[in-house]
């Protein structure tokens, strides 16, 4: 497997990534979707800052992968379903405080 460099381009800001050639489709693939979901969360005007809005992001992309995970594997995960909403209520309520700092 040989690596090779890739720029994905993540909320206007070009990134260099080292990947196995086999993964570079999925590695576009998956940039695409962050750049997308950031922009969206920037675009709503409540959460700014660059971090911020990528911790928003990965938080609500782990979500997701969590309830497809319990989908798939026909498990009830409403508990963990409810604790991460209410984890991200608060991240929400605690981003907002430090934006008025």
């Amino acid at each position: 497997m040989s690596n090779e460099t890739v720029f994905v381009k993540i909320l206007d800001k070009e990134y260099q990534v080292a990947c196995p050639r086999e993964e570079r489709q999925a590695l576009v693939e998956s940039a695409q979707l962050l750049d997308e979901r950031m922009k969206a969360i920037r675009g709503t005007g409540a959460v700014i800052g660059l971090e911020r809005i990528a911790v928003m992001a990965a938080l609500n992309l782990s979500h997701e992968l969590l309830q497809a995970k319990t989908s798939s594997t026909g498990t009830s995960g409403s508990a963990n379903q409810s604790d991460l909403l209410r984890l991200n209520e608060k991240l929400d309520r605690t981003l907002s405080g430090l934006d008025r700092e």
